[in-house]
């Protein structure tokens, strides 16, 4: 095992577990009728989201990659994005049934990593897992902006994200599903 497997708490993993605080810090504040708490959420939002990029690079970088981390970074990722849906849909923005599709992929996704893992493989992040991610991650950002502006444009925008996020996300956990069976059943 290299050393940078055995150093548990590199920067990039703290970075994570920061992304994971940042996720519920940022859920208090949008749940706060004022908007200086809906503008300070945004900019919760859009710091964590911006670890998610930061952190990734710098452990590969760096050559910092640890099982910790290979384990927290999505699970922080999905703490960030499900607990957004989660108060936006408990604040009628987001349909409770997109809410519902975006939480049953991510279950059946990690039960399929996790029957494909017992046989000692791993299914990676896909391309289409990880651009799902990214146009999760727009669609709350423009979602929450318009929060805070009210505007048209942005409604439509965030509307037109969103479902866009939908697709990707069906899509994207269809294909893990697919990978997956294919490995169980080889």
């Amino acid at each position: 095992m290299s050393q940078s497997r055995k150093n548990i708490l590199t920067g990039p993993t703290i970075l994570t577990i920061l992304r994971m605080i940042l996720s519920v810090v940022f859920m208090v504040f949008v749940l706060l009728p004022d908007m200086w708490a809906k503008i300070v959420a945004l900019v919760i939002f859009i710091i964590a989201s911006i670890t998610d990029k930061i952190d990734g690079n710098w452990a590969r970088k760096k050559k910092m990659v640890t099982d910790l981390g290979a384990f927290l970074d999505p699970l922080a990722d999905k703490m960030l994005i499900n607990l957004a849906f989660l108060t936006l849909t408990y604040l009628n923005i987001v349909p409770i049934w997109v809410f519902a599709l975006i939480l049953v992929r991510d279950f059946a996704v990690d039960g399929m990593r996790m029957m494909v893992a017992r046989s000692g493989v791993t299914i990676s992040a896909s391309f289409y897992g990880k651009l799902k991610t990214t146009v999760q991650m727009t669609a709350l950002i423009i979602l929450l902006l318009n929060m805070i502006v009210n505007l048209e444009i942005f409604a439509i925008l965030g509307n037109i994200a969103l479902y866009l996020s939908l697709a990707l996300t069906l899509f994207s956990g269809l294909d893990y599903l697919i990978k997956g069976w294919k490995l169980l059943t080889k």
